[in-house]
Parts: C-alpha cells; structure tokens; sequence
C-alpha cells in the first residue's frame, strides 16, 4: 500500500516537529507525515546522554519562534529542552502526524507524476509514501556513527573508553580518573559535570578553543516575563539576543584582534594571573573561524580553580594499558577515556535522492537560500545557522516552504524548481575552519557568491529575504494540473 500526502517530512527533532507547525498553520489544507526513523521525537536532545548535556545557544533564539520558552534558565539541560519539544508537539497536533520507526531508504523524484517516491523500513518491512514535496528535516550528522581517529595502542588500554554520542548507561565514573578528549562545546560540557563525582578530569587537548562564559540564567529576560505576558516577553528576549549575537559577531569579524584579546582576558579573569591562559586557551586562529563554545556560570572555570579539573594541551603519542602517553612524553593516567573528538557530517542521513530517474550528486548542486538545490524540485532541507541558533533559521525556513506550497496552489503549477540563470563564483556551502567541516566539505553542495545562492549567516537579512521577499528570483514554477491554466 502507498500512501500519498502533500508534504514528506523527514525527521522529527527541532526542524520537524517546527516544519509540522508551519505547514498545518500556514497551509491548513495540506495534508502531511513526519517520518522519523527512532522510537522518539527530539533528534539531538534525545539521542545525546551524556552527562550535563545542555544547549550551546540561550533558549528564547533556540526555542520556537510560535510557542515561548518560560524556564528560568537560558542556557537549558538536555532533558528540558527535550520535555520543551515533546510539550510543543503535543499542544499543536504535530505529534499525531508522526510516523516513529519509519527510516527512510530513498527518494525519487517524477516530473511526469510531479511526486516523489519516499521508500521507508519500519521494523523490517517497507513502507511506501508519495508526496508533491519533500523537506527534510534530518540535522547535520551521522545518527549512527561519531567521528573517532585511529588512535595507536588503544586496545592496549585498560579501561574503558566511551564516545559521547553513545554514552553508555551502566557507566559508573564516581571516584574515577577521566580523561576527554577535545575541546569543543562536547567536552567544555562534561569536564566541569563529570568533575562533579570523578576523583580527577583532565581536558586533553590538541589545540585551544574559545570559550565564553555567560549566565545560565538572562535576568532582563526573566524580570519582562514578570511584567509582560510570555508571548511578549518572550518576543522582544528573542530579538533582543539576536540583535546583540549579531553586534558581537559583526565586531569580531571587523576586529579579530581586539576580539580575541577581550575573550582570552575573561578567561585570564576567571583562572587568575598565573595560569597559562596562553598555551591553554588561545587559539591559533580568529574567533568565528570556528563556533565559540559558551560555558553557563564559569563552570569550567570554577572546576579548574578549584583543582577538580585540568586542561593539558599536547599530542597523543599513543594508549598504554594505564592511559595515554602524550607527544611530549608524558603520561596521563585513567580509568576511563572519553573521546570528545566530533560529530561526522552527513547531508540528509546520508539517504540516496533522485531526479527522473537521475541520482542527484550534492557536490554538483548549488544550494538556493541555503535550503534548495539547482535543478532538484520540490525539495528542501532545514539547516540552521552556524553562528547563531539552529532554530532561528528552520523557522525561516518552513515558513518559506509553506509560502512555495501556497504559491504553487494559486498558480495552479505542481512543481517549483530553482534554477541558475547565470554563471556566480562557487564557494564552499560552509566557511568554518573546523575539523569536522573541512573533513565533510567536499560532499556537501556549494554556495555562489551572489543571491539568491548566497548563504548569509545573518537572521536579520533572512527575515526580510524569506518571510517578506519574492519568491521567483532564478525560481521557476512549472508543470501545471491537468487540465488547469496557470492564475493570472
């Protein structure tokens, strides 16, 4: 049996469950499914366990723009921000239209039918959907599998090594010597939490990372929700955080060197004058070059401070039976490694997509808006921000999706498909310098270096460009009904 809706939604975490809200309030007569491939909604927040899991973003730009965050706490626990996400799919319907264990295998696109073909496995056996629009709402990584270099010896070792992706449950790590490796928003997370019970944590890093502390809580946030309703409050928290994320952004891109200097002396700040701020905690390279990693509270700081947990910035030379010996000969001992070491790309979970009968090779493609490919119909993905909040991008984008699905309606046209009318200067889809993008780059679409295949990392430019701009700019609408003209 085949069953046929007017949207495909693949994925039900952040992006889903928001992609589900727009299309059932903007589009009220479109039928659609959210296909999900795990027993629960919640993607990131409820695939990650590990200890102290918490958002890297504040919750009023990370929650949904439709229904406020009213937690104290800005800087939000992973359980939360997943009870958040469950309370939000259950008071707008959008749970009921989710299939759990349907994991998608492929999609085809038919000019002729103007439909797609979405084959997905639930429990072994095939399910069939069809749809006139896909959207995907997968995330950004591999599901299945972290990133984890080959490291020498570390079947030699003899405890227990665990990658946070995949935190086990029986752990007990109370009164252990730990050692993560890494140094991003990951193991700044667990160091100060899983110094909590550990008898000592060390951070072992390659290189330093920035790192910003900032309250866990936002008091101007928090004093307007007891003075207006929440939806108010909750309004202006969000542009307020997103109007000073961009100020901040724009003047450390403009300075580098003043900007590194303000974040390395908060850090000489909180760790005192003696410590090697210098080895340990300036980068090599200018801030935004890669994402910033926030700590709520200092709480790394404080763990350093008070000698529960201590950066070593070194190579690993190799594992021994009794932890890791480093390049510079030194050796570290452990009952338990963590290897904080990165998340693996993958575009769309890695499904295989085609056109006509055409398999569709991202790294040809250019991407349109930053959510639609060249030559590829009725096809979206939501993919958020790299220097702000995931969320404030999805959103953009399902409205805009909606606004696609409206026009196609009115014009009496089945299929809208972006087109490259003239030749732009292809650009990497992402600029970071981070390891866990340079090493996925060259599988990932491009960007051009004008609109509309531009990506812009600016909420404020997107607002206007897809809440309030055209919707025919190197776009085109065609394959009409049967037997209908297209609206005048």
């Amino acid at each position: 049996m085949i069953e046929h809706f007017d949207v495909v939604v693949v994925g039900a975490g952040l992006s889903g469950i928001g992609a589900g809200y727009h299309i059932q309030a903007n589009s009220p007569d479109r039928s659609y499914v959210i296909l999900e491939g795990r027993e629960r909604l919640g993607g990131t927040w409820d695939l990650f366990r590990y200890p102290g899991i918490r958002s890297d973003s504040d919750m009023y730009t990370l929650g949904f723009s439709f229904r406020p965050w009213t937690d104290a706490k800005a800087i939000a626990d992973g359980p939360s921000i997943l009870r958040y996400l469950e309370d939000t799919a259950r008071e707008t319907g959008v749970d009921r239209h989710i299939r759990y264990r349907h994991r998608v295998k492929s999609a085809a696109w038919s000019s002729e039918e103007a439909r797609w073909t979405v084959v997905a496995e639930q429990d072994g056996e095939e399910r069939r959907f069809t749809c006139a629009f896909l959207f995907m709402c997968t995330g950004y990584y591999n599901y299945e599998r972290g990133y984890l270099p080959e490291f020498e010896g570390a079947s030699d070792f003899g405890g227990r090594i665990v990658h946070p992706q995949f935190w086990p449950e029986d752990l007990d790590y109370a009164g252990k010597r730990i050692v993560v490796i890494g140094s991003g928003a990951t193991a700044v997370t667990l160091v100060p939490e899983l110094a909590r019970q550990a008898a000592h944590v060390t951070m072992l890093q390659r290189s330093p990372t920035y790192i910003v502390a900032r309250p866990s809580e936002d008091s101007i946030a928090n004093w307007l929700r007891s003075k207006l309703p929440s939806k108010t409050a909750y309004a202006i928290t969000r542009w307020k955080n997103v109007l000073l994320q961009q100020y901040f952004y724009r003047a450390a891109r403009k300075h580098p060197e003043k900007a590194k200097e303000r974040i390395v002396d908060m850090v000489r700040q909180e760790l005192g004058p003696d410590y090697d701020v210098g080895t340990h905690f300036t980068p090599r390279y200018n801030p935004w070059d890669q994402r910033l990693c926030l700590v709520p509270d200092a709480d790394l700081f404080a763990a350093i401070r008070e000698g529960q947990a201590e950066v070593v910035t070194d190579g690993i030379d190799r594992f021994t039976r009794t932890g890791i010996r480093l390049a510079s000969g030194k050796e570290l001992s452990a009952d338990i490694v963590v290897t904080a070491t990165g998340l693996e790309l993958q575009l769309m979970s890695g499904i295989p997509v085609s056109v006509d009968g055409r398999a569709v090779d991202w790294s040809q493609c250019m991407t349109y808006k930053g959510m639609m490919f060249s030559d590829v119909p009725n096809f979206a993905i939501s993919f958020g921000y790299t220097n702000a909040s995931w969320t404030l991008k999805a959103d953009l984008t399902a409205s805009y999706v909606t606004r696609l699905l409206n026009a196609m309606k009115k014009r009496g046209l089945r299929q809208v498909t972006p087109r490259l009318e003239a030749p732009v200067e292809e650009l990497p889809f992402l600029d970071f310098t981070s390891g866990y993008v340079q090493r996925a780059m060259r599988q990932f679409p491009r960007q051009g270096s004008r609109k509309p295949w531009r990506l812009h990392q600016n909420y404020t430019r997107d607002v206007l460009a897809l809440k309030f701009g055209g919707i025919d700019e190197e776009m085109e609408f065609s394959n009409p009904e049967p037997g209908e003209q297209r609206a005048a």
